[in-house]
């Protein structure tokens, strides 16, 4: 407790709850203005007859020194010695008795040899009738009568009975205010979890299926909002515990649909794929994959793919980001990498092959990608791209050859002429949609999944055979086979 509440030693200053005559200065003048103080229990005084009156407290500090006093329990003197008062020429005292038959709430004062009611005095208002001051700031000092000690109970709705009712309440924490908030804010935190979790499954659905987000109109009329918030609206009616709390029944600024909402929500998910890898991973070494190519809005992008032997043995290759340069020279490619790696706690050192495309900037001898990584990491062997090299073999093998040059050169000129006309190409599909239906009449192919697809004619790439073999087959299944 002592570290919570910081107190200011003052040895000049009474104490701030009980001062040297047993009240405040707030207690002499009531029209004084009340401050806050720092609640200590072991500050404030057990004995009933130097308690400052609860009123003199600051209202927000009240409610705290009524838990203290209700925590610490009545204050009950059982082995004092009790004074003796000659009452009506008989020796009276305090009975020790009466703490047990009225234990929750009776109190005795050694310093004024009086009675009190612990409740009474927390609760009791001023405006209430019954009782006065007795039992509450004056003491009872009348052993002679000790039935006002039942009498001061009275019946269900006496003052006492009201005041032990408060105190109940004030104890029971499903009863108090600071309770009931918190039951608020763990429904609104619920209600906030079901509505994220509805969003992060309506994002992972769509990045696994690589669709896009946004739709061209997301308003409340549009027929179609996007995929997103089409997916959620999927997902609400598909639960009433989602439904409950998402789109039009979540409150207007939390509704967790707003593109900056869902971007952040696919940074994190980058993030978890991200660690996950690093962890799997492990302190084992690795090689990268690296190329770059130009986006749709003609801004340089760098993919990077980490390449490593798993705890069971098998080669695998992860996908390990997208990362923006501004220019493709070999030193920028290689600070961007090398903050890729450290941002995720890997390091070039652990590196043991780079694998990139023919390119000047990747390759060369002297200012290329590799001999700046090989100056870190000695064991980062280069290779190049196996694939790359036999589609570059091929695509140049087959220009040196003069026939093999001719068909493709044909190839691509009837790609050009029948592709810049949308009635010849329409004219096509149905000559080879009619080819198709007489070749299933007759038994000379056979239907099923993903079989007899449209086509449509391709122009070869120049540094793909692979595109070189599909422009070929399909010139030959839409033009030439019968």
């Amino acid at each position: 407790m002592e570290k919570f509440l910081s107190r200011t030693q003052n040895p000049k200053r009474p104490n701030p709850i009980i001062g040297e005559t047993g009240s405040t200065a707030a207690s002499n003048q009531p029209h004084a203005k009340r401050t806050r103080v720092d609640i200590d229990p072991d500050d404030v005084p057990s004995d009933p007859g130097l308690r400052r009156r609860i009123t003199e407290y600051d209202p927000n500090d009240q409610d705290r020194v009524r838990r203290v006093y209700l925590q610490k329990g009545p204050c009950q003197p059982v082995n004092h010695n009790f004074p003796q008062t000659t009452i009506n020429g008989r020796l009276r005292w305090f009975n020790p008795s009466w703490f047990v038959k009225y234990r929750p709430w009776l109190e005795y004062s050694i310093a004024k040899d009086a009675a009190y009611c612990l409740y009474c005095y927390l609760f009791k208002s001023q405006n209430e009738e019954g009782g006065g001051d007795a039992f509450t700031y004056e003491g009872f000092r009348n052993w002679k009568k000790c039935e006002k000690l039942g009498s001061h109970v009275g019946g269900p709705k006496s003052a006492h009975n009201k005041a032990r009712e408060k105190a109940d309440n004030l104890l029971n924490q499903k009863q108090s205010i600071q309770t009931s908030l918190s039951r608020q804010t763990d429904c609104s935190r619920l209600e906030y979890r079901t509505r994220l979790n509805a969003s992060v499954e309506a994002i992972r659905f769509l990045l696994r299926q690589g669709l896009a987000f946004r739709g061209h109109d997301e308003s409340l009329n549009s027929r179609n909002q996007g995929n997103f918030l089409e997916f959620l609206k999927v997902l609400s009616n598909n639960s009433d515990n989602i439904k409950d709390v998402v789109l039009k029944n979540a409150p207007e600024n939390h509704k967790l649909t707003s593109p900056d909402i869902q971007k952040d929500i696919v940074r994190a998910c980058a993030v978890e794929i991200s660690n996950l890898i690093v962890s799997e991973l492990g302190d084992a070494c690795f090689a990268i994959l690296v190329d770059e190519s130009r986006d749709m809005s003609y801004k340089e992008q760098m993919a990077i793919v980490l390449r490593y032997v798993d705890t069971g043995g098998r080669v695998v290759e992860r996908f390990f980001g997208v990362v923006h340069v501004a220019d493709t020279n070999a030193a920028t490619l290689k600070a961007t990498i090398e903050a890729m790696l450290a941002k995720h706690g890997l390091s070039l050192s652990r590196l043991r092959g780079q694998g990139y495309d023919g390119a000047t900037n990747m390759r060369g001898v002297f200012n290329g990608l590799k001999p700046l990584i090989l100056k870190e990491s000695e064991s980062a062997f280069y290779i190049h791209c196996f694939a790359h090299q036999l589609q570059l073999a091929l695509v140049a093998v087959a220009r040196k050859h003069r026939d093999i040059d001719s068909l493709f050169n044909t190839i691509s000129n009837i790609s050009n002429v029948v592709g810049a006309s949308a009635k010849r190409r329409d004219i096509l599909r149905e000559k080879h949609a009619v080819r198709i239906l007489e070749a299933l009449e007759t038994g000379e192919i056979n239907s099923g999944k993903g079989l007899n697809q449209e086509l449509v004619l391709k122009r070869p790439g120049d540094t793909r055979w692979s595109s070189h073999y599909n422009a070929l087959v399909n010139l030959v299944v839409m033009c030439i086979r019968r």
